[in-house]
């Protein structure tokens, strides 16, 4: 919990300084280039509704739920009933006051809760996990998707988007540059931060119980949305130095801008894992066609 207040907890001013409208902090999806980043950030949302196949009615957990995103736009426009989780009493304060003003208090909200501690939540109709997953580190992995299987009505449909890593044996990413202990990332901007593999993911997915319906990389979208972030972060230079310091405003420009790099040049990844917990028929019943285009 201390690890995600480092990070989180910076100030939800801050961020709202370079985020889009929603505060939607992890991987945009871009029809193209020129594509704004609110219109990109939505369009994700919707691709993971779109995924989860959610109808009015339904019952939606978000782990790690950030600002309520997700949440937000899945009672909205899904007309579902959403439940997110965050260790950041900021950001679900933030989240509460937005689903009021938006009017969805009744049937979406945000509450301070560990992934490890969602009994009496569940069971969802469906689940996702947007940005999340880069936090957990292998050794907690088969807890992670142990959780979320936990959560999931037999037949739900699971999302995890989160970051990996390409590097297998000799890493090419500078030292200075990775997750997890040692290096600049983690001793400054994500100090419980660790990368597997997809295919390491996968594998702890499937063994924790959960079917592999689908497999969508989205490298190329975070290096447009690392691009818009920075351009944003240093249009509002001035402010953010006056809100976080001069120190904490050049940290997080450098790490946007290596971890762009990082996305052109391969040595990291995003994907989005689309999972089902089976139920007592089997496999997931699935149309024909799949949920998401291209």
């Amino acid at each position: 919990m201390a690890a995600v207040r480092f990070h989180y907890d910076v100030g939800n001013e801050f961020y709202a300084l370079w985020l889009d409208e929603r505060l939607v902090y992890s991987c945009a999806y871009f029809e193209t280039p020129e594509t704004t980043l609110d219109a990109a950030q939505e369009a994700k949302l919707d691709l993971i509704c779109r995924k989860l196949r959610l109808q009015p009615g339904m019952r939606l957990l978000d782990i790690g739920c950030g600002w309520g995103s997700l949440v937000a736009f899945a009672a909205e426009r899904y007309s579902v009933d959403a439940t997110g989780v965050t260790l950041s009493q900021a950001q679900a304060n933030w989240a509460g006051e937005d689903l009021r003003r938006r009017g969805l208090d009744g049937r979406a909200r945000v509450l301070v809760r560990d992934y490890r501690d969602l009994d009496g939540l569940g069971p969802f109709d469906a689940v996702a996990s947007v940005g999340m997953f880069e936090h957990v580190g292998r050794e907690h992995l088969a807890d992670y998707f142990g959780a979320a299987l936990r959560s999931l009505r037999p037949g739900g449909l699971f999302v995890n988007h989160g970051i990996a890593t390409t590097e297998t044996g000799g890493a090419f990413r500078p030292r200075w540059l990775r997750f997890g202990e040692g290096g600049f990332v983690g001793r400054y901007v994500f100090p419980d931060g660790e990368l597997v593999t997809v295919e390491e993911a996968i594998a702890v997915a499937r063994r924790a119980g959960f079917e592999l319906l689908g497999v969508q990389r989205l490298r190329p979208h975070y290096a447009l949305t690392l691009k818009a972030w920075v351009g944003r972060l240093e249009a509002n230079a001035d402010r953010a130095r006056e809100l976080v310091g001069e120190e904490v405003f050049r940290t997080w420009r450098l790490y946007m801008a290596a971890a762009r790099t990082g996305f052109e040049d391969g040595s990291l990844d995003v994907a989005q894992l689309l999972l089902a917990r089976p139920d007592h028929r089997g496999p997931a019943q699935l149309p024909l066609r799949p949920w998401w285009p291209g």
